[in-house]
This record gives C-alpha cells, structure tokens and sequence, in this order.
C-alpha cells in the first residue's frame, strides 16, 4: 500500500471522498448521455465502489456491446484500497477484466503511464478541500494544473484538478459528465476553472436540481455535460429538473431545443446562465454603464469582529448583571435577525437586550491579568479554566482575552442573506461579529439616500448573481463582493426613510421596491418600465430558485 493510501485509511472515507456515492439515477443518466457507441474509450479518474463503472456497463450491454470487447473501453482509477476492490468485484459480475480497474492515486497514474485519450470521461470526483487532501497526491495534482497555465490557490477543492485535468484527456470529439458542486458557478477560486471550460468546450450543457440530491449533506450539486466539438448550438445551457424522479424519463432529444446562449469567457460567476439570454444582456449593459456607481465607490466594507470563542466573549444581559461586568462590555450585534430595519437605534438594542440575546461583547481594559479589576480578573481566569484560550484565534494574541478590531461602524450590510439584502444604519453606537460586516461611507451622500437606494430591484438582482449561494438557500457575500454590487443612489429625499424603514420591520419588500424603483431606477436613471419590470423578475426568479433547494424529505 502506498503511503498516500495509507493516510486515506485514517481519514474518515465519508469525509475523504466528499463522499457520497453516487445515485444509480445520476449515474445512468451521464452515461447513457455520453456513451453512444461500442468504440468509445472511457475513463473514470475517481471510481470509488464502482457506481459510475456499473452504469458503462448497463450500458454497453443496452447498445449490445459484447463482453469481450469489455476489456479495451474502461479505465477505472480508485485511490482508495478498500473501494478499488469493490470496483473490480462489480465490474466482474459483468466479465471485466480486473485490470481495468487501478488502485492508485489518478495523478500519480498520469504521471507514470503518461496521458492517454478518452472518448469519455464519466465520474463524480471527490469534493474535498486543498488542505484535507495528502501533500503528495496535492502537489502532484497542481503542478499537472500549472503546467497548463493555471494557477489554483489554497482555497481551491480537489475537484477543480480532477475535472480540468480528466478534460484534457480527451478526445478530439470527446464528452465529459460529472458531478460538480454548484459551487463552480460561484465560487472565486473556481474563476479560472469556468473561463478554462468555457475555451476548452464548445457545448456545455448544465443540468441543475430545485432539490438536493444526495443525502446528509447541505451541497448543491449539478451534472456537468461537457463536449469538445458541436457543429451547431455553440454555447451553454441549463436544464432544471425539480428532483432526481425527473432524469429517468429525460428524453435527450430535448436538449437541441433548450436554447443556447453564448459563452463569456470571463471570470464572471455562472449564476447568469439561469437567466434568459434578453436579461443576460440586460445586466451586461447595466453593468457597463458608468454612471451607476457601485458600493464601493460610496463605501467601505469589512468583517465584523472575530471573537475566537463566542461562548466566553459574547454575553446576555443577565449574564453581564450577574458578574457585574456592565462596564466592561461593548454594545454588538451577533445575528441578522436582530437588524429588523434599515436604521438600528439604542431602542432597537433594548428590544434585543431584553429578548435575552448574547449582544455584550466583553472587553476588558487591555491591561496584564494581575492589573485587571476584580471582576475582569475572575471572568478571564474562569475561561482559562475551561481552556477557552487555547483555541487558536485566542492563542495567537498578546492577550487571549483582548479582542482586536474592535471599532464602531456607520452602518452594517448584511454578510448572509435570506430573502433580500439590506443596508442597515447604526444608530446606537454597536459594532457587530463576523456574522455582519461592517461600513465605514466614504464620503459626505446623506447615509440615509445610500440606504433607501440599496432596496431596489437593479442591486438586488446583481445581488443575485454576485453572491454565493449554498444548498441551505442562504447568500453569502465577502465584503469585496458587497463593494461590486452595483448601486444607483438617490439623489432627492423624495422617499421617506422613515415609512421604508417600518415598511421593511413589516416585511413588506415589494412595496418598498415599488417605490424606489419608480423613483430611482425610472425617474432619476431613465430605466424603462419594461427594464424595471426584468430586474425584478431576475431577483424574483433567482431568489426563489435558491430559497427552494431544500431536501425534499
């Protein structure tokens, strides 16, 4: 066994292999797509137990393939000891040659027989993080990606390597499908992997689910049908399918009429691609228009504070009366949920305070332990006695129990977004955690117009698409991602700050849109109301379409 495998056998192989195998539904459905005839050479970089092999099988035997011509047409590649011996079992229920299958790591297997060509390439690679994998299978992996002219950082997950490199094996008119974490759309450090794709294959055909399909896992998942050479419908296309029942009756015929739309080939996030090719151009032309700002001309966004141990650092309000520590604490707010308006004042905190949640920071003064008043002295030396400072973040301080970045905001943006994202005023000189980022405006606009202008239909779709969505149906933003966000700004208080921000406590966004659309994007940005109209439905549509991936239990 080498070395590499013998790390995989310590690791838990669930966690390892991303690891969830495969439905058989998944399975027969790229190989039925991407196997067409009997002379078409396939690789599986990543086989595991032998799911995606069974299904070549299946169907070689449907296109009436005989056994012995078996033997040539599949390469099955499994790391992992355990599961290369399950492969080979399935695979010679149906008279495969056992050879067909290797119990080795697939980039070492390209390093030492050299860089065959495929047909096909059918797999489900494993969705794991840069820095979980084995160094040696790691480094392997990105020097082969270097060499093609790419460079992943640390945050790249090993499935970038497994496709780009299994895609470069094929054929002059080779197919590829996979299953891919939605996160390719989204994903920065898949950037480079989506302008890759969009160069080497001149049809991309994405096949995406209204529900989760594998079990146990929040992970959005689509199956990427990839082909290096279409005569015609150039491009990319999606087809959405509500649930896993959907692909057995798919009729293939179909694709050809799902339309097609161009390819571009930036690092720009695939999200667009569910759109219709009228409101891709839409955004395309918004987006080039130079006379809407966006949020990072107006403002500055960072990360709300780290503590390193929430338990200790963040307080309830009988909690900061019963260790007499009010006057070493600092106002924070710690949940979305607690921002109900767009302003947050000193009676929104009370209301907060009361309801019993943790928004007391504590912060001592930034003094040695033995200088510290008594109370100080004995919350901090009750923390070291549950360990809390030797959690990482803590540890790494001159003073564990001083939490740096400490400093109040003009405003607060929401970091992950639910139904729509929001700008929120701080009145009441709280700072936040990294559940909330933080705003410091950069110039002199009325903070009120910025956050009456952040509520409309143009920034909530570029929201849409800016944004990375996950398979619980939340939007997560970084703070770059917040300063792309296009942003019209009113320049008139024509609209009343106060009747939108009770407006928002009572939930009622669409109303709120219809006032600021008419207002800013139709009166003061000259946008039709046929424009409007498609900005809102992008939201709408997008919005929805995240906010329904759920389990269908």
């Amino acid at each position: 066994m080498n070395r590499i495998a013998e790390v995989l056998e310590h690791i838990d192989e669930i966690k390892l292999r991303g690891g969830y195998y495969t439905p058989k539904e998944i399975t027969w459905f790229i190989c039925k797509w991407a196997i067409t005839n009997s002379k078409q050479k396939i690789l599986e970089p990543s086989c595991g137990d032998g799911n995606f092999i069974e299904a070549c099988l299946d169907r070689f035997k449907e296109l009436g393939i005989p056994k012995n011509k078996y033997y040539n047409l599949i390469k099955g590649i499994e790391i992992i000891p355990k599961e290369a011996e399950k492969a080979k079992a399935r695979a010679a229920k149906f008279g495969l040659n056992s050879d067909s299958i290797v119990n080795i790591d697939f980039f070492e297997y390209l390093s030492s027989n050299g860089k065959s060509s495929f047909d096909v390439v059918v797999g489900n690679p494993p969705f794991i993080r840069y820095q979980n994998f084995p160094e040696e299978h790691r480094i392997r992996a990105i020097q082969m990606m270097n060499a093609l002219g790419l460079k992943p950082n640390k945050l790249t997950n090993i499935w970038v390597p497994f496709l780009v490199i299994s895609s470069t094996l094929l054929s002059k008119i080779g197919k590829l499908g996979m299953v891919i974490p939605a996160e390719l759309f989204q994903v920065k450090y898949a950037a480079e992997t989506r302008i890759f794709l969009s160069n080497f294959f001149e049809r991309i055909t994405i096949v995406t689910f209204n529900k989760l399909v594998f079990t146990g896992i929040q992970q959005e998942v689509v199956l990427l049908l990839c082909e290096k050479s279409a005569p015609e419908n150039k491009g990319i296309r999606m087809v959405e399918l509500s649930t896993l029942a959907d692909l057995e009756g798919f009729d293939f015929k179909s694709i050809p009429n799902i339309l097609v739309k161009p390819v571009d080939h930036t690092n720009e996030k695939w999200t667009k691609y569910f759109l219709e090719e009228n409101e891709i151009r839409l955004l395309r032309e918004l987006k080039n228009n130079k006379d809407i700002p966006r949020c990072g001309d107006v403002m500055k966004v960072d990360v709300g504070i780290v503590t390193g141990r929430n338990y200790f650092f963040m307080l309830n309000e009988k909690q900061v009366e019963e260790k007499e520590l009010k006057p070493y604490t600092h106002k924070v707010i710690s949940k979305s949920n607690h921002l109900k308006g767009i302003i947050f004042t000193e009676n929104d905190f009370q209301i907060n305070s009361k309801a019993g949640y943790p928004i007391y920071l504590f912060t001592p003064p930034d003094n040695d332990l033995k200088d510290l008043p008594k109370v100080c002295h004995n919350y901090i030396k009750f923390g070291e006695a549950q360990k809390f400072h030797t959690g990482y973040k803590c540890k790494i301080r001159k003073r564990w129990y001083i939490t740096p970045s400490l400093w109040v905001p003009d405003a607060f943006v929401l970091r992950q977004v639910s139904d729509y994202p929001k700008l929120i005023l701080n009145s009441a000189n709280a700072s936040s955690t990294d559940t909330i980022h933080r705003v410091k405006f950069k110039n002199k606009i009325d903070p009120k117009l910025i956050a009456l202008s952040f509520l409309n239909s143009l920034t909530f779709a570029f929201s849409e698409i800016t944004g990375r969505s996950y398979g619980g149906g939340v939007l997560t933003f970084e703070p770059s991602e917040i300063e792309e966000l296009q942003l019209p700004i009113l320049n008139n208080e024509r609209i009343d700050f106060k009747k939108v921000d009770q407006l928002i406590r009572e939930r009622k966004i669409e109303d709120i849109l219809d006032l600021t659309d008419k207002e800013l994007l139709g009166k003061q940005y000259g946008l039709t109301e046929s424009k409007i109209k498609i900005l809102r439905n992008i939201w709408r549509k997008l919005s929805k379409r995240r906010l329904n991936r759920t389990h269908n239990k």
